[in-house]
């Protein structure tokens, strides 16, 4: 079974939601990036995200993307993260999901991609720029391969186009909050709850929220009617944050664990 159905199937027993961590592979380093995901597997977060640094993204706010030029001008690269997610799953079973845009999986190669991904342990892939349409041989291959291609429904996701989407997503449905970019806002947006609700009413996959999410407050609204949120810009701004402390990992993992426990 893969790690994300499994995680989710123990969650439901659990009658527990999930909490899943976005940080940007690379940033401020691989190895601070090892050194991350092992913490934050320690403090209990359900699914970790790595992003895969890219130069031209359409969906990341300015955290994101501050994060990724940094680790780019490291010169890290696909390969070097599917290398990291191999020595990672020496020492712990979270899954794992990949954010990243087209262009590295193509430039890759589907079929290898999606081989060498399992390979290592990655249990889900994210690709913002890949639509249903234009994806089915990469779904079809990543499918083939035992790896999830978790899909993005939005608020602006007619309802016939939110079955399609449903029944061609792995893993979990990731629900964009917003018509924007990632980053931290102080409020929800009105209507994100009923919009959950008209999601769930089509869809017998977990649903997790992302995009915005920035404190324990807004994740514990979102968790009413969620299955899992989603928090990224909050916890790289943490990792910014103590970039330069030797103790950078156990503190980012500090911050992630009061947000999931509160």
């Amino acid at each position: 079974m893969n790690r994300i159905d499994k995680k989710f199937s123990d969650l439901k027993k659990l009658k527990q939601k999930a909490f899943i961590a976005f940080i940007t592979s690379g940033y401020p380093s691989l190895g601070a990036t090892e050194k991350l995901v092992l913490e934050l597997s320690r403090v209990g977060v359900d699914i970790i995200e790595l992003g895969v640094p890219f130069s031209d993204p359409l969906a990341d706010g300015p955290v994101i993307q501050d994060a990724s030029f940094r680790a780019l001008k490291k010169n890290v690269c696909l390969a070097d993260i599917l290398r990291l997610v191999k020595k990672v799953r020496q020492r712990t079973q979270v899954p794992i999901c990949l954010m990243t845009y087209y262009n590295p999986i193509f430039c890759f190669g589907e079929e290898r991609f999606a081989l060498a991904a399992r390979a290592a342990g990655v249990d889900g892939v994210i690709i913002p720029d890949l639509p249903l349409e234009e994806g089915r041989s990469f779904l079809s291959r990543a499918r083939r391969h035992g790896l999830h291609t978790i899909l993005f429904v939005s608020p602006t996701t007619s309802a016939r186009r939110a079955k399609k989407l449903v029944s061609a997503a792995g893993g979990f449905i990731y629900y964009v909050s917003l018509t924007g970019v990632t980053g931290t806002r102080k409020n929800l947006p009105p209507g994100l709850l009923h919009d959950l609700r008209r999601i769930k009413a089509v869809s017998k996959k977990p649903i997790c929220v992302g995009f915005g999410v920035s404190t324990s407050a807004q994740a514990g609204q979102i968790l009413r009617v969620a299955d899992g949120v989603i928090v990224g810009s909050a916890i790289v701004r943490k990792i910014k944050e103590y970039r330069h402390d030797p103790q950078m990992a156990g503190k980012v993992a500090a911050f992630v664990s009061r947000m999931k426990h509160v």
